[in-house]
């Protein structure tokens, strides 16, 4: 050590020198330890946004879903068949496209699977598509790779009806379980047909209840993980749980709040519903004590006159889909307060 090659009458006048320089040394290796990565402010997310006005013109989307994994929406197109993503800034970019969609209409991300399902119908909204046999009669379902926007499947279910009794269809919306199988409501016809992980397309439930009459039957649909499934019947309001084993025992959900014009369904959690009541132009907030034998109303969300279709869950916030303005043939994607 220095120290013992010193006489004790220097050890004054060098202690000072030795020290400082030694201290100014740990000085400097504790700003550097206070400037570790570790004690990095972490830089804030950034802010989900109220609404996304989309200026691309003549979508007229009717399906939404959020993709947490891409940070993107997907929403459908009435208009062109075609199906387009949206980001927070409001760029759309086409996504999937194929000529046999003539009008997209609700969708289902099976994001485990990487699967993004279509309803496919013709009511005659798609400008490019005219006279066609197909009007009023088709009901399909396309299903996209979520990541490359590559069509990997398409269902006919129309077909699969009785022809003589239920001669026109209307494919609305899907649920899918957690098997893979997916759950299409006809609209026009009292159907649920299922489309298993292969392909193969059934009708799962066939019931005159199910009937909207000459208007639109059933719509939205949502699986719920204690194995039914929630839709309801646009033309009176009706919900309706129907078990995944045994459909035929499908029940009337008891309610006092009207839920005619139901569109699209959002089961937030297990026991919360969303309903988007399009005629009403309101979100209702439905929840349930007792298994969805029975639902009360509990909250709602007034859209406006904007013909609001569907809604999606994003995180802990929901988002409901404006198809159009009054003032302009655009359309919004709208975060949900109750």
């Amino acid at each position: 050590m220095l120290f013992s090659f010193l006489s004790p009458k220097a050890w004054p006048v060098l202690l000072p020198q030795i020290i400082r320089p030694a201290a100014l040394a740990v000085g400097f290796l504790s700003l550097l330890a206070s400037c570790s990565k570790d004690d990095t402010p972490a830089t804030p997310a950034a802010a989900a946004p109220a609404r996304i006005s989309v200026p691309q013109a003549g979508i007229y989307p009717e399906g939404i879903q959020w993709d947490e994994a891409s940070k993107r929406f997907y929403v459908s197109s009435r208009a062109k068949g075609t199906v387009g993503t949206v980001r927070d800034d409001s760029t759309y970019t086409e996504f999937g496209k194929d000529s046999r969609l003539i009008s997209t209409i609700g969708l289902n991300l099976d994001a485990s699977r990487q699967r993004l399902l279509a309803a496919v119908s013709d009511n005659g909204f798609n400008p490019s598509v005219v006279n066609a046999p197909t009007k009023g009669k088709l009901a399909a379902l396309a299903v996209f790779n979520s990541s490359t926007g590559a069509l990997t499947s398409y269902v006919d279910l129309g077909s699969r009806a009785d022809p003589v009794r239920y001669p026109n269809h209307f494919a609305n919306d899907i649920a899918v379980d957690k098997d893979g199988n997916a759950y299409i409501t006809d609209s026009m016809s009292p159907i649920i047909y299922k489309v298993d992980l292969q392909g193969n397309a059934t009708v799962f439930l066939e019931n005159a209840q199910l009937s909207g009459g000459v208007g639109f039957g059933l719509n939205g649909i949502v699986y719920h993980p204690d194995g039914y499934l929630l839709t309801a019947k646009t033309s009176d309001g009706t919900l309706f749980k129907v078990p995944i084993n045994n459909p035929l025992n499908f029940t009337t959900v008891t309610k006092t709040q009207s839920l005619v014009g139901a569109d699209g369904l959002l089961l937030f959690d297990n026991t919360t519903l969303l309903v988007v009541a399009g005629s009403q132009s309101t979100v209702y907030r439905m929840t349930s004590a007792d298994a969805w034998a029975s639902t009360t109303a509990t909250g709602n969300f007034a859209t406006g006159a904007v013909s609001p279709t569907t809604i999606t869950k994003r995180g802990s916030d929901a988002y409901v889909l404006y198809p159009y303005t009054a003032t302009a043939p655009r359309f919004k994607i709208v975060k949900v307060s109750f």
